[in-house]
């Protein structure tokens, strides 16, 4: 087998960008099979955790608590239990 040339920075740019839309299209998938294999699915949606069927039907199972705002660029760390 021939080595794979190293990426020039360009194309490595390049395929980055694309990172974001792969891993959607990836998460429609696995939430396609999801539904296909087991029948129903549990998310987040519009602050509640809903169970969705594949039938079309959707059950709100919890509201789920407002989110944490954070300013973009902080790193949030947990405190031991010993603090």
């Amino acid at each position: 087998m021939k080595p794979i040339p190293p990426l020039s920075e360009m194309n490595m740019q390049i395929a980055e960008a694309r990172i974001p839309e792969l891993a959607a299209r990836a998460g429609r998938a696995a939430h396609q099979r999801a539904l296909a294999q087991a029948g129903k699915v549990v998310m987040a949606a519009n602050g509640q955790l809903v169970e969705a069927s594949a039938d079309g039907s959707v059950r709100v199972i919890h509201a789920l608590p407002p989110a944490t705002k954070v300013r973009k660029g902080t790193v949030l760390t947990r405190k031991s239990k010993s603090d």
